[in-house]
């Protein structure tokens, strides 16, 4: 079945806005590039743009992209892309490592939102962690614990069926020679 010509004008003016739409965020993310290569210094980085964010994490661009989305960091933009600071990259790095250890999202955003925009929050943050790795410690000794106690089941259990075993072998061993 053929399509009909405007049907054709439509697909082709679609296919040249997807073209145009590519070409800009090519660009964008060509600037994007330039702006953070414009501002290394001796090696060290002062920005960082997405793909290489994550690469140096590990993570996937739409785990970096949901942490956003999430409150936990706010990149600047050039022409539309994104540019990590060094704090984005700190703040990256504590979300990384608190994810972890097993802290949920919300007490991650939590703690970095003590932190406010100068460093004013540093007590607050402390105290959070102290209470945080408190608890953890708590959980942890509580499992540990109930491991002890479960080992200390399996062991008397395989001892006791090891004990019947060696009872049994011998039974038998008696009955045969006799």
């Amino acid at each position: 079945m053929a399509s009909s010509p405007s049907a054709a004008t439509a697909t082709a003016t679609a296919a040249r806005a997807r073209s145009k739409r590519v070409g800009a965020v090519a660009a964008a993310v060509s600037d994007a590039q330039a702006f953070v290569d414009a501002h290394r210094d001796e090696g060290t980085t002062e920005l960082f743009g997405i793909t290489e964010l994550c690469q140096q994490f590990g993570i996937t661009l739409r785990a970096l992209r949901f942490y956003e989305d999430k409150g936990l960091l706010a990149p600047r933009r050039i022409n539309g892309a994104r540019v990590y600071t060094r704090r984005d990259r700190a703040r990256l790095a504590l979300i990384l490592r608190a994810k972890d250890i097993g802290s949920p999202l919300s007490e991650i955003k939590r703690y970095l939102d003590l932190y406010g925009d100068h460093g004013e929050g540093r007590a607050q943050q402390l105290d959070f962690v102290i209470e945080r790795t408190d608890s953890a410690i708590a959980q942890l000794k509580q499992k540990r614990a109930q491991i002890d106690e479960t080992l200390a089941e399996l062991q008397l259990i395989n001892a006791t069926c090891r004990r019947h075993l060696e009872e049994r072998r011998q039974a038998e061993e008696n009955s045969v020679s006799s």
